[in-house]
């Protein structure tokens, strides 16, 4: 298996940003929206300053480190000076619980912590005696009020007496760089150790499906704790040396309005949800003013002329220079699809799992898109349907590649039921693969409904045709004594609007959305 990158035999974080610096140095790197970015060069500067930090009061290789914050430049600085030095870096998502972030600090055994000030409360109340100091990512100084001065003015004298007397430690591809806690769904959630191997080379498998240069610029959307923001947002431009700008504010509708016209990007990374409401409010919400739209609309042919001026409008709201909008983290709706697809929108779909650092599959800009794909095996990747229904040729999908992780931490149960006879990794996604190598997924085996007449149900395809309604922003299909329940959560901006709530009592609002579902 080879990558066309030169330079970079021994797959490690370290030696990919090293080869970045020296080839783009000058080359503006992290930034903030409106604001002059870091180069490549002070992001090198930052991030040394910090290892050098981080080993002078006690991190050693095999530590870790966690980092508790928010979208922004520091982020990657953070990340930078943690894994390049051998330590283990511990991303938390910052809408996690309080008592999850608790249980991931006291379960991943982190010795230090980068932390915004958005969640310095946060961590004051976790109550976490694992942790030996907190460092402000913002002003990358310590918290002083986590742990006492003294207390870190004798930590340091001592490890520097230490340091002084040890060799610096080589990092190497297989060693551990991350565990990334996902969402759990019951109880606590899992920690996936990936290993610097994992995500280089996932990063790099990225060439095939986009092309990618140092004049490129990212807007970067999707939290970073993600594995997929993490790597096709933050490593695959550092690989290139483009560039990447964070919002100072949530990502709500105006901010990224204001953000699209100043940064104009080229490439960003999404999930199904932000297409599919701007879609339904912006694109859809038009056309259905007009009773003549309206109706050619349902017109195959004027459907899709109206989609492609549509598109061009879209590319404007963008900035007008995208070339990459990347879906990924769940399943585009086929409706919001077809639309992307007559509208001429450089969309590609990918899909993978954190396990897998993140991607398996994605279709190459250059070759034809299928509907309802996620396109074919990533470079590197093999995939493969286990228990194949000999009719629809529907199974499970594995996947062998260099980005499957080494397994959950602390859990060698999980980690064997994971994992085949054969070493393939289970996704526990049901899915089947045409004659071109395309991969189709269907949903999560452990969702499928079996009806009284034994016929398998799939959910999620229910839950992609309510979605479809205007009013309607997610759905949740389930089974309740016997019968198939929907869930569903309604756009409440739009119920404001459409039916008046500011000025009808709710019993009135609620029985005239009863009659238009």
């Amino acid at each position: 298996m080879s990558y066309p990158y030169e330079n970079l035999e021994n797959f490690t974080i370290k030696n990919l940003f090293e080869r970045s610096v020296l080839l783009y140095g000058d080359k503006d790197a992290l930034g903030y929206v409106g604001e002059k970015a870091i180069s490549y060069r002070e992001l090198s500067e930052k991030v040394k300053y910090m290892s050098k930090f981080l080993k002078e009061h006690g991190i050693q290789k095999g530590d870790k480190v966690a980092l508790l914050s928010e979208n922004m430049p520091n982020w990657g600085v953070a990340y930078l000076s943690i894994c390049t030095i051998g330590a283990i870096v511990v991303p938390i998502l910052p809408d996690f619980h309080p008592s999850e972030i608790t249980h991931i600090l006291k379960h991943s055994e982190a010795k230090g912590i980068f932390v915004s000030s958005k969640h310095h409360t946060t961590l004051y109340e976790s109550n976490s005696n694992v942790l030996e100091f907190a460092i402000d990512i913002e002003k990358l100084e310590f918290l002083t009020k986590f742990k006492d001065i003294s207390y870190l003015a004798q930590l340091r004298q001592k490890v520097k007496e230490k340091f002084h007397t040890h060799k610096e430690e080589i990092v190497l591809e297989d060693d551990l760089c991350v565990i990334i806690y996902t969402s759990g769904t019951t109880g606590h959630s899992k920690g996936v150790m990936l290993s610097h191997k994992n995500i280089v080379t996932n990063s790099m498998s990225a060439f095939e499906i986009l092309t990618i240069s140092s004049d490129d610029v990212f807007l970067s959307v999707l939290p970073l704790a993600h594995t997929f923001e993490a790597t096709v947002g933050f490593f695959v431009p550092l690989l290139h040396g483009a560039s990447v700008y964070y919002t100072t504010k949530p990502p709500t509708p105006s901010v990224l309005l204001r953000a699209f016209l100043i940064v104009r990007p080229t490439m960003i990374l999404s999930v199904p949800l932000i297409i599919e409401k701007i879609y339904k409010n912006k694109i859809l919400a038009t056309l259905n003013s007009s009773f003549i739209t309206k109706n050619l609309y349902k017109i195959d042919f004027f459907r899709k002329q109206l989609n492609k001026i549509a598109g061009k409008k879209l590319l404007e709201t963008f900035g007008g220079r995208l070339k990459f909008y990347g879906i990924g983290g769940a399943a585009l709706p086929r409706y919001i699809e077809e639309f992307l697809y007559e509208a001429n929108f450089p969309y590609v779909i990918g899909y993978g799992l954190t396990e897998s650092a993140p991607l398996l599959a994605g279709t190459p800009m250059h070759l034809p898109k299928k509907l309802s794909s996620t396109g074919p095996a990533m470079y590197g990747v093999e995939l493969r349907i286990k228990d194949k229904d000999p009719i629809t040729g529907l199974g499970e999908i594995c996947a062998k590649s260099p980005s499957i992780m080494r397994g959950y931490y602390k859990d060698e149960e999980q980690t064997k039921e994971i994992f085949d006879a054969d070493g393939w990794f289970l996704t526990g996604d049901l899915g089947f693969i045409d004659e071109d190598g395309y991969l189709f997924i269907k949903g999560r085996s452990k969702n499928v409904i079996i009806s009284s007449s034994g016929e398998n149900i799939y959910p999620e395809l229910i839950e992609s045709i309510i979605n479809q309604h205007e009013l309607i922003l997610e759905s949740l299909v389930l089974e309740v004594s016997g019968k198939l329940v929907a869930r569903i959560h309604l756009d409440y901006e739009k119920v404001d609007t459409l039916f008046h709530a500011d000025k009808n009592s709710d019993a009135k609002v609620k029985e005239e959305i009863t009659k238009l579902l």
